[in-house]
């Protein structure tokens, strides 16, 4: 079956097991507790007491990415669309790097990225709240700035 043989893709469906995957994924963060900050901030204190079991969460994260995606990528189509969308791009630019720059500066002071600041935001603190307000509010600045400039 080809790419344009495949069905058009069930809208519920997807957003059901995106749904699910969310779900999911908060789950092993909270039960990993990568949602506390002070876990991330413990294993970015190289020199400190650094706190290796982000490591191990990362490890295992790649782990079934790394075996998951061998086989997955061999389909022609995904279950629930028409075609894979996978970077095609390789190359390092400034943007990248300034962007990776950025979000290593938040996460340090912080001690959230996107994923464990939605998830942190059942437990009904404040921090997690203005992270992610602060994330929008970035992106959103990112987004008018970045536009080209009107003539």
């Amino acid at each position: 079956m080809t790419t344009q043989d495949a069905s058009p893709p069930n809208t519920l469906t997807q957003n059901l097991v995106t749904l699910v995957a969310g779900l999911l994924f908060g789950l092993g963060l909270g039960f990993s507790q990568m949602i506390d900050p002070q876990r991330v901030i413990g294993f970015l204190d190289l020199f400190g007491s650094w706190d290796p079991t982000l490591a191990f969460v990362m490890g295992g994260a790649v782990l079934v990415t790394l075996i998951s995606f061998r086989v997955i990528l061999r389909r022609p189509h995904p279950l629930l669309g028409n075609k894979f969308f996978v970077p095609t791009r390789s190359d390092i630019d400034r943007p990248l790097v300034l962007g990776a720059a950025l979000f290593g500066i938040g996460w340090g002071l912080g001690g959230y990225c996107p994923g464990p600041a939605i998830a942190a935001l059942s437990l009904g603190s404040a921090n997690p709240v203005l992270f992610v307000v602060a994330m929008i509010a970035g992106s959103l600045a990112h987004k008018a700035l970045s536009r080209p400039p009107q003539p």
